[in-house]
């Protein structure tokens, strides 16, 4: 008999027209190549099958002549029906009698049990012509808080996500999965992790993808400004005439020494390079720590205070 359609469509030989088109329905949906990204070659080749066996099942007179002379009566066009007046009632696709099948019937049949194509004008990715391409269904989105911290070393996070997934006949349920999020040291705010067709499923569609969305969280200490870090340091106005050692903790946990040589004046920043945050796109390579002085200025003075600063000052101006 050559080839077996119903071991394809995996109905038997006294299946009803809704039987087969039930279990076109569902076995189409497994394989359609558009989703089937890894495994194409393998989805396209099955999904024509199932589509060739259905389009053969699914009408009377061509499921009469396989029934009575295999897949070899049926393609040659020189048997008819018990129940066709004609011998050679229908016409293969280029003009031949006989039944002949191509990718593109397969994609033709398709849109018959479901929607959301692109007008039938592109092409699947499976390689066919004519047929539409699948839409997506929509991406779900998921803000990711992460602190500057996190964003400055890395981190892996474990996120517990729902969605709706399709079973073979279209029924819809909930599942639940974990998924590890690997977060780059560098990463800004609103940078966006995306997890291919790991998003709800939906009839007529491949399957959403999921994305995280990074939201940086406020620092106690730092503010980010780019791929620079900014820090507010008071000192007083004696450490601001006569220097100091600031000692900084990092936000990996270093302690970063400045020394304070020169006099500090209100709103004076000091760069220390390549001390910010990490640069995603550049390993190895930092933004700068910019450190910005409130200078304490003394909310009294004695008179013998003033005197001393009068005569010292003046020294130094004179």
């Amino acid at each position: 008999m050559g080839i077996d359609y119903y071991n394809i469509l995996k109905v038997s030989r006294n299946a009803t027209e809704e039987d087969v088109k039930k279990s076109y329905k569902r076995l189409v949906m497994k394989w359609h190549p558009d989703r089937n990204a890894v495994n194409t070659k393998e989805a396209e080749e099955k999904f024509k099958q199932i589509s060739e066996a259905y389009d053969v099942l699914s009408d009377p007179q061509k499921r009469q002549i396989y029934d009575l002379y295999g897949e070899e009566g049926l393609k040659s066009g020189l048997h008819a029906a018990p129940s066709s007046k004609e011998k050679d009632y229908y016409t293969g696709a280029g003009g031949g009698r006989g039944f002949k099948f191509s990718q593109r019937n397969a994609e033709l049949i398709f849109p018959e049990f479901f929607g959301g194509l692109d007008g039938g004008k592109g092409k699947s990715s499976g390689g066919g012509g004519g047929g539409g391409r699948l839409r997506k269904a929509e991406a779900m989105e998921h803000m990711l808080p992460c602190t500057l911290d996190e964003l400055y070393k890395g981190s892996r996070r474990k996120m517990m996500v729902s969605r709706i997934v399709l079973d073979h006949s279209g029924k819809p349920s909930t599942v639940e999965e974990v998924l590890v999020v690997s977060v780059k040291p560098g990463w800004k705010n609103g940078t966006k992790i995306t997890f291919a067709e790991k998003g709800n499923h939906e009839r007529g569609a491949t399957p959403g993808d999921l994305i995280f969305v990074i939201d940086e969280k406020p620092h106690p200490i730092y503010k980010r400004d780019g791929n620079d870090l900014i820090i507010r340091q008071k000192i007083s106005l004696l450490d601001a005439l006569t220097g100091k050692n600031l000692n900084i903790k990092t936000l990996d946990g270093r302690q970063l020494v400045v020394p304070i040589s020169d006099i500090v004046r209100p709103g004076h920043e000091m760069v220390i390079q390549n001390e910010g945050m990490p640069i995603s796109k550049e390993p190895g390579k930092n933004g700068n720590l910019r450190i910005r002085f409130d200078v304490k200025f003394p909310s009294r003075l004695t008179p013998d205070q003033k005197s001393d600063i009068r005569r010292i000052l003046g020294r130094t101006t004179g």
